[in-house]
């Protein structure tokens, strides 16, 4: 029943209140990949806020300083579908990186292009447009917006793919706190792409086992 009632305000809530608002942005707003971004925002806000009154047993810790964040690229692991649409629930400005597929689905793919979210490939016929939104990105983080990049894809926890139920029979707690922030020297002549990469990919995995051992 839980399912249903989430899964109507996606589509009926979608239809019904958010529709509108999303018409009048694309056809009056000066800034439409904002405006797109904004609703995002509030739309999923909304589903989550339904979630906390219909799972009283799921519980939240997001930690104060994380909707502060700004003009940062927010790097996260990803067990399920919510994770990009919580984050999306806590900042109005947003972009992250989707799977190229979705961007072939009606109505959500559309959606996607206009919110200035960014094609996973570079190859096919999306590939001058992620190439556009990167070259972009210089002055969109320079005006406080977030770029959410989630590097395990779609994994979960035992590696198959995950259904759309939500399970409302156990309890649980969905932790959101900072790892550690990286502030490079990109002018610096020992900077280098593949060691902050691999100084990230550090972080995530000392922060793995350090959770499996609180565990």
């Amino acid at each position: 029943m839980v399912t249903l009632l989430l899964w109507g305000y996606f589509t009926l809530g979608f239809l019904i209140i958010f529709s509108p608002f999303y018409l009048a942005a694309y056809l009056f707003s000066e800034n439409r990949e904002n405006s797109f971004q904004r609703l995002n925002h509030q739309f999923y806000k909304g589903f989550f806020f339904l979630i906390r009154i219909f799972i009283p047993g799921q519980k939240w810790h997001i930690a104060g300083e994380i909707k502060s964040i700004r003009s940062s690229v927010i790097v996260c692991n990803h067990l399920s579908y919510l994770d990009p649409l919580l984050l999306i629930s806590l900042y109005p400005r947003h972009k992250t990186i989707v799977k190229s597929t979705f961007f072939s689905v009606p109505i959500f793919g559309w959606m996607l292009k206009r919110s200035g979210y960014i094609p996973s490939t570079s190859e096919g016929r999306l590939s001058e447009l992620m190439i556009e939104r990167i070259d972009a990105m210089d002055g969109y983080l320079s005006s406080g917006g977030n770029l959410f990049i989630f590097p395990e894809g779609t994994r979960s926890r035992d590696g198959t793919i995950g259904k759309f139920l939500f399970n409302t029979l156990v309890s649980n707690t969905i932790t959101v706190e900072p790892i550690t922030g990286i502030e490079p020297d990109y002018q610096s002549d020992k900077f280098s792409i593949s060691e902050l990469m691999s100084q990230i990919r550090s972080l995530l995995e000392n922060q793995k086992e350090k959770t499996s051992e609180d565990v």
